[in-house]
């Protein structure tokens, strides 16, 4: 698994802007990290690349967040949702689909996300003091990270 580091966030923005140059629509990111550890940083970087020009912020009360780009880009953070089982599947059908590239921030329940989507990647971001962070990316079903 790549592990890479950054000293800014502007450097954990370029990583993320890479990693966005090899996404297609249907792909879906998994961000996964501590409170405040950069998982919404990473994901403005990609969204960039990706051609949002929105205000990308942390959708952690709105559960999500679309964006217009040449291709559609999603961002939903489900630190808010306990379970998603619990949760009406529709919750997602919104934000994940082949035709949007789409960032989850606290992806608890893997398999309902699955179901609308092909996991692409996975990044584990981490603190590394200051504004140093560890970021870890994996690839999932077979696409390179």
């Amino acid at each position: 698994m790549p592990s890479y580091r950054t000293a800014s966030a502007q450097e954990t923005e370029a990583l993320a802007a890479d990693l966005a140059a090899g996404l297609r629509p249907g792909d879906v990111v998994l961000v996964e990290g501590d409170l405040g550890a950069g998982k919404t940083t990473f994901v403005r970087g990609a969204c960039r690349a990706l051609g949002v020009t929105a205000l990308v912020t942390s959708p952690t009360f709105t559960i999500g967040q679309r964006y217009a780009a040449p291709v559609g880009v999603s961002h939903l953070d489900l630190y808010r949702v306990a379970d998603l089982g619990d949760e009406d599947p529709e919750l997602l059908a919104d934000y994940l689909g082949p035709d949007r590239i789409a960032f989850v921030e606290w992806p608890q329940d893997e398999p309902l996300i699955q179901g609308f989507g092909r996991i692409a990647r996975r990044v584990r971001i981490e603190h590394d003091g200051d504004d140093r962070r560890r970021v870890e990316i994996s690839e999932v079903d077979g696409v390179a990270a």
